[in-house]
């Protein structure tokens, strides 16, 4: 399986041709897709795989332009989700009962996030899994408040990122900063064969791209369900209890409800649930490793 049979997008090339291009690969029924995975996986056919890869290409540049407000030349992020996709295809196991699309995403996300520290020289910034998370989730708590805009945040937006990430405000703050910016890039008009001009992620959209998307998040919450339900059976029945009381239930029952029920302080309820609830994330960080899937119980 050769990266240089793959189209690849380049300043020159320009991405509207190259999302021209990667919309020509058919999408892959199931059958095909399993067929295809045996085939690479019993006899090392470079052909199956090259076949697996292309057919995803939509998906790779999709999940791209998630990471389009960093800053970064489009082309290499593009790059980076497809080197993802390819070691994705290399390590898929047709045997276990999702499609290569969802096991694609963990690749392909890992690898577009390992380009983007690398290129954000995260060593300056601190390497802390706070700082990561405040990195990667910055842009999407600014949206979710309507601060996508800002340059320099209010001191209540400030504040309520803070919170709502874990970090200091001071962190979010210079995080801003570096972050200010950076996203026109993927919004340029571009030339079309056509009538007027449009934004290169409009050639992203496409029925095609939203099926592979359905198929892989459809598949991603078969999986976090699996994995969640096999990682609560590492928690004691009491912990079970409280954290399905707390957190999984459409109605949580607070803390003096609970502290009722088994007879202990609303303090010690607070410390079983947190307690628990970080016994179950690193259950299920170690079952999505086991299946070979990066961050999935991030």
């Amino acid at each position: 399986m050769s990266y240089a049979r793959l189209p690849a997008p380049s300043p020159e090339q320009g991405l509207s041709r190259y999302m021209q291009e990667i919309r020509k690969f058919p999408m892959l029924e199931p059958e095909q897709e399993y067929m295809l995975a045996k085939a690479w996986v019993d006899h090392e056919d470079s052909d199956a795989a090259h076949q697996m890869v292309t057919s995803h290409l939509r998906l790779a540049a999709k999940i791209a332009m998630g990471y389009r407000g960093y800053g970064l030349p489009t082309a290499e992020v593009v790059s980076e989700a497809n080197v993802g996709l390819m070691q994705a295809v290399k390590r898929f196991d047709p045997e276990r009962g999702f499609r290569l699309a969802t096991y694609a995403m963990w690749w392909i996300r890992a690898s577009i996030q390992e380009y983007v520290l690398r290129s954000w020289s995260l060593v300056k910034m601190g390497t802390t899994s706070a700082q990561k998370k405040l990195f990667f989730n910055l842009r999407k708590a600014k949206n979710k408040i309507g601060a996508l805009e800002e340059g320099d945040l209010r001191p209540e937006n400030v504040k309520r990122i803070a919170t709502e990430l874990n970090v200091t405000e001071k962190e979010v703050i210079s995080m801003n900063q570096r972050m200010s910016g950076g996203d026109a890039s993927l919004n340029a008009q571009i030339k079309t064969d056509g009538e007027g001009a449009a934004e290169w992620q409009d050639w992203l959209e496409d029925e095609d791209a939203d099926q592979a998307a359905d198929y892989a998040e459809k598949d991603e919450l078969e999986i976090r369900r699996e994995l969640l339900a096999e990682a609560m059976k590492d928690l004691n029945e009491r912990e079970q209890d409280i954290l399905t009381q707390r957190r999984l239930s459409e109605e949580s029952i607070t803390l003096e409800d609970l502290s009722k029920v088994y007879d202990v302080s609303r303090e010690r309820i607070r410390q079983i649930e947190v307690r628990a609830f970080e016994k179950l994330q690193l259950k299920m960080r170690e079952l999505a490793a086991d299946r070979g899937m990066i961050a999935a119980a991030n």
